[in-house]
């Protein structure tokens, strides 16, 4: 246990960060699999649109790297335009 008040501030920080980080995680991921278990390519194209416009917008809040998030959005492009 944390003796110090500045030791108790960063565990309770860590905890809130935490808990966010895990939010924004499960959030991508489900996103991702909304493209790619589509089940037609209008779907898919769609659910696309969508995991484009938001995980773009995780790279705004700094909650993923640039490059990270082009890598992303390039594989699902491929993924979706493999069902066409």
């Amino acid at each position: 246990m944390a003796n110090h008040k500045s030791a108790e501030k960063r565990i309770r920080q860590t905890a809130t960060r935490e808990e966010r980080n895990r939010y924004y995680r499960t959030r991508i991921k489900n996103i991702v699999k909304a493209v790619t278990g589509a089940k037609s390519k209008d779907e898919a194209n769609e659910a696309f649109k969508k995991a484009n416009r938001y995980l773009h917008s995780m790279v705004s809040k700094g909650i993923l790297k640039k490059n990270t998030v082009a890598r992303k959005v390039g594989r699902l492009a491929a993924f979706v335009n493999k069902i066409q």
